[in-house]
Parts: C-alpha cells; structure tokens; sequence
C-alpha cells in the first residue's frame, strides 16, 4: 500500500485550522455561541430537552452530542435529556414509507417536542427538505430552533432563533466546525450546571 504523501495529509490539516481560524476571528460567531449555550443551559434547569437531527455526516454529529449530554462529556454527572431523531430504525422506515423522507425529523418533533425544548438542525447545506421541514414544525410547536449550517445557511438561516454558520463551503470542513461547536456546548454545559 502506498504511503499517503505528506503534503496532502499537512494540507487538509491546514485547511482544517484555516476555518477555525476564521472562527475565532468571528466574534459575531463566538457570541452565538454563547447565547446557545445559555439557552441550552436554561432549557436544562427548566426541565426540558435538547433534540438533535441531521443526514449522514450530520446525522453522526448529532447522535455525537446526543450521547455526550446524556452520558457525560468530561465530568461525573446527571444524565442530560437528549434525543437523536436519527437512530430508530423502525421510526425511520415506517416514517419515510408512510410520509416520505421530508417527514422524517418533523414527525418525531410532534411526538417528542415540547415547548421550550431546544431543537438542533444540522446541515451543511442549509437546504435539506426533512431539516427545513423539521424546522417550521419546530416553530409550530414552540421549540427553540438552532441550526449549524455553512456559510451561507441556505433556507433554514431564516427559520432558526439562532444560525450558526461555519465560514466554509466546503462539507468536510464544515462538519469540523460543528463537532468543535457541539464539544464546545457540551463543556459549557456542564460547567454551568455541575462545575464547582
């Protein structure tokens, strides 16, 4: 087997720290942060939940930050209500078969949102159908909407209470940026509701 050139590997680290750069230049991007956090935060202390869905790459970083609430991140702790709309396989067919694959999220948000909850999209894109569609039944139904998108935000930069966009357009690039986002959330998270 071929060795993979160094060059190739040092770019796409390179690139990879570029984006974050940007990011930490943005304080625009680091303030939405924050105020995520303190929604998530105050979610948690008013009993309710986080739910989380995305497709492929998106689909794994939402039941990434699922587990991390609901297990624990870096600290022993109380598990945190998180749900994954990505991983019931039953749900997932019967839903696609009966609805069609635009219903997918929004069907769980009517069973499983409650008012006050927060719902996580996740699209590189801005534009997946089910992810926009999830995200008006979101706002029917009184969920707080927070997307983490790219740099453009596509359709559902308009149908979130906050829009977190990556400034990338490149997918790989993008996802990077998220789970920095997800961990990041995670931490503050904790910290605020079981730190010293």
């Amino acid at each position: 087997m071929a060795e993979l050139p160094h060059d190739f590997v040092a770019q796409q680290i390179s690139e990879s720290i570029t984006v974050k750069e940007a990011m930490l230049g943005d304080a625009e991007l680091i303030a939405q942060i924050g105020q995520v956090a303190d929604l998530i935060i105050a979610t948690y202390r008013n009993g309710g939940k986080v739910l989380l869905a995305g497709n492929g790459g998106s689909a794994a970083d939402a039941q990434h930050i699922a587990a991390e609430l609901v297990s624990r991140f870096t600290m022993e702790r109380a598990a945190l209500p998180a749900m994954a709309l990505t991983t019931d396989t039953s749900i997932l067919t019967a839903i696609s078969n009966d609805y069609g694959y635009e219903s997918l999220f929004s069907r769980q948000l009517e069973a499983s949102g409650r008012p006050g909850d927060v719902f996580v999209a996740i699209s590189t894109s801005g534009n997946s159908p089910n992810i926009v569609r999830a995200l008006e039944v979101a706002g029917q139904l009184g969920l707080v909407a927070v997307g983490l998108t790219g740099a453009t935000g596509g359709r559902m930069a308009d149908l979130c209470r906050y829009c977190i966009n990556i400034p990338s357009t490149d997918t790989p690039r993008i996802q990077e940026g998220h789970i920095t986002i997800g961990h990041i959330l995670c931490a503050a998270t904790e910290q605020a509701l079981f730190g010293a």
